[in-house]
């Protein structure tokens, strides 16, 4: 049984250079092999984000949502981001 399926992509042509030229500097195989790397990177781009919802996003929305006393006016946030700003950036 077969473990992989053929099939036919139309991409831009800046794209299909970039699938190219990764091929042609030897950092792939094969351009099939770039756009598997490519999907790989999407998923593990929905799983970084679907884990950022559940274990960030969501239990401050329930916290939220159960004491509305928590939340802060815009006013209030854009002040401390407008504060943070004319700090400037953080030194090391």
């Amino acid at each position: 049984m077969r473990t992989t399926q053929q099939l036919s992509v139309t991409l831009p042509i800046e794209m299909a250079a970039q699938v190219r030229a990764r091929v042609a500097a030897g950092e792939y195989a094969s351009e099939s092999e770039v756009i598997r790397d490519g999907l790989r990177a999407l998923q593990a781009r929905e799983k970084a984000i679907d884990s950022w919802l559940r274990n960030e996003i969501a239990p401050v929305y329930d916290a939220l949502k159960s004491d509305p006393a928590q939340a802060r006016s815009i006013s209030d946030v854009k002040a401390t981001l407008a504060a943070e700003h004319h700090k400037g950036p953080k030194t090391r």
